[in-house]
């Protein structure tokens, strides 16, 4: 069993991060560890940016955007000898297992700390949702009604003018974003790399379809991934004559206070890493999978191939007609 272990956040910063270190340390000092945190990931690692946490220290941060404990990325820790001083560093401050919060380049960071000798458990943190071993990483949800409350926004403005909207939201390769958002706004065409497109089949034709039906805006859903918003825009309006304007919603789809979902996932998620590093398990990623929480080597979990959710895009499809 581990005396002492330190968690950090690493990678892009998600809503529900404060959470899911709440839930770290107050699991941890309940269960008898001194934790740590450590600020900006293996950044502050290796500048050892490291500091004792107690109860008090997470205190009201569960409804807190960003993370607490600050992220960034770090190019050394790609590097065996940025992971031989980073393990050095943990063994050097007495940290015997350690809580990795982020995604897949933050997990193979953990991996490579956990084959050096210091224990680590992943937590998928990351609006994307795009850990293959995951249903679910913490920040999607609240994403994603950031995403719906803009759009719904934009799509007043739409209505008012007969326009069609445009709106980039954020996933870099995973379409989750655009697709779920794309159903709960009822855009007439989503698009997303996972699937290939027609842009005069998948969109032209489905904005005439509507038209014809009398409909007079519409709102185009395109995954970051895709990208090309403003082209996109220009050439709906140059083949139909409607009016377009293209939104990219940016970084505002990172912050704000994390939904119910995301504060109960991280919590769940965070406690479940503190039971493994109780018994001394480490090299675990934490994992949400058929309603379950779960864990997975983290070697099987970055090895999995992600699996886009094809029954899911059909109905958004029909559900727009």
């Amino acid at each position: 069993m581990c005396k002492s272990i330190a968690v950090l956040t690493s990678g892009g910063d998600a809503p529900g991060m404060n959470a899911a270190v709440r839930a770290v340390v107050r699991a941890g000092i309940h269960r008898g560890f001194k934790v740590y945190g450590i600020s900006r990931g293996y950044h502050g690692l290796l500048k050892r940016e490291v500091t004792e946490m107690n109860l008090r220290s997470v205190s009201d941060i569960i409804g807190r955007g960003g993370t607490l404990l600050y992220t960034a990325r770090c190019r050394a820790m790609m590097t065996p000898e940025g992971q031989q001083q980073a393990a050095e560093i943990c063994k050097s401050l007495d940290i015997e297992g350690l809580v990795v919060i982020g995604g897949d380049g933050s997990f193979k960071g953990a991996r490579a700390l956990s084959n050096l000798g210091i224990p680590c458990v992943g937590i998928p943190g990351t609006i994307d949702n795009d850990i293959a071993c995951s249903d679910y990483t913490i920040g999607f949800d609240t994403a994603m009604n950031t995403a719906m409350e803009m759009v719904d926004k934009i799509r007043d403005t739409a209505q008012s003018h007969d326009r069609c909207s445009v709106v980039e939201v954020m996933g870099r390769r995973c379409g989750d974003i655009a697709l779920q958002t794309g159903i709960a706004v009822g855009a007439t065409s989503i698009l997303v790399p996972e699937v290939p497109f027609d842009l005069e089949s998948d969109v032209i034709s489905r904005i005439y379809e509507q038209k014809s039906t009398g409909k007079k805006h519409f709102i185009i859903v395109v995954a970051e991934g895709v990208g090309g918003v403003e082209d996109l825009a220009k050439y709906i309006e140059k083949r139909t004559g409607i009016e377009s304007r293209a939104t990219v919603l940016g970084h505002v789809q990172r912050g704000g206070s994390p939904t119910l979902r995301d504060r109960l996932m991280a919590t769940a998620m965070g406690v479940e890493a503190v039971d493994l590093l109780e018994k001394g398990i480490g090299n675990r990623v934490i994992a949400y999978k058929d309603s379950k929480i779960v864990n997975f080597d983290i070697t099987e979990a970055l090895d999995m191939p992600r699996e886009f959710d094809r029954h899911l895009y059909e109905v958004a499809l029909e559900a727009s007609i």
